[in-house]
């Protein structure tokens, strides 16, 4: 008898949100090669047509959807044109995040951390809602948080996205609990120092960068394909029998 290929996503739908680039397009990518037909979203129409014809080109069954995941209303028409198209997600990756400010937490600005909350842990909450409830009468799904190591250990300067994606840690745990008995798994991906532009500000202080290379055994930054493969893993057969666990991608700079 031929082995099952436990990372073949052949028939499967899968929702990317912020992905018009970076991270997001890569994991995109990533499940199209393994079989998983993909929708990507992000706030730029121009973005994600750009980025969908790339996919496309490669023989990829991609499409894409306007959404901005601070809007619940966005959030909200975003699945219903999702089931008009009768595009049944069983995996979803909720990537879309955003970081306006650098600095202190005793110098936010009140509006900047509303910003904050509001796309990437209250944003993070109403998608997987949306997705789990599509999910549940089927009994199978995977629901894939993309968190960073700043969750686990905040990074100076960036205090309240460290929050939120901790707050988003404690939320993948929570519904990994409630929905388990469902058939839905639920996990996360903390990357480390990714080549993005969001990272950007990391990149351009040489001294905050050095430090961190300085404390990565494998002496590199990463890059989104390094991402990408632990998302297929969690999204996969592969990771039957994982759920509520948040897989580090770091490049060795946090063990244990």
């Amino acid at each position: 008898m031929p082995s099952r290929d436990l990372f073949d996503l052949t028939g499967r739908h899968a929702l990317i949100t912020g992905a018009s680039r970076g991270i997001g397009l890569a994991t995109a990518a990533a499940l199209s090669q393994r079989g998983a037909a993909v929708a990507l979203t992000g706030r730029k129409a121009e973005n994600l047509n750009t980025a969908v014809q790339q996919l496309q080109a490669n023989g990829a069954d991609a499409r894409s959807f306007v959404c901005h995941q601070g809007d619940p209303s966005a959030i909200d028409h975003l699945f219903e044109q999702l089931d008009q198209a009768s595009f049944h997600t069983d995996i979803v990756v909720i990537n879309a995040a955003t970081n306006p400010v650098f600095g202190p937490l005793l110098a936010l600005d009140l509006d900047a951390w509303r910003k904050i909350v509001e796309v990437n842990l209250t944003g993070a909450l109403r998608t997987a809602q949306a997705a789990a409830r599509r999910m549940l009468p089927r009994k199978h799904g995977s629901i894939i948080f993309m968190a960073s190591i700043a969750g686990i250990d905040p990074l100076p300067g960036l205090g309240a996205y460290s929050v939120s994606k901790a707050g988003m840690l404690g939320l993948m745990r929570a519904l990994a609990k409630e929905l388990g008995a469902s058939g839905i798994r639920v996990n996360a991906v903390a990357p480390g120092l990714i080549e993005t532009r969001f990272s950007a500000a990391l990149f351009q202080d040489r001294g905050a960068y050095e430090r961190i290379i300085g404390q990565t055994p494998l002496g590199r930054h990463g890059q989104p394909d390094d991402i990408a493969g632990a998302v297929v893993f969690l999204a996969s057969e592969a990771a039957a029998y994982v759920t509520g666990q948040v897989l580090i991608v770091d490049g060795g700079g946090r063990m244990g």
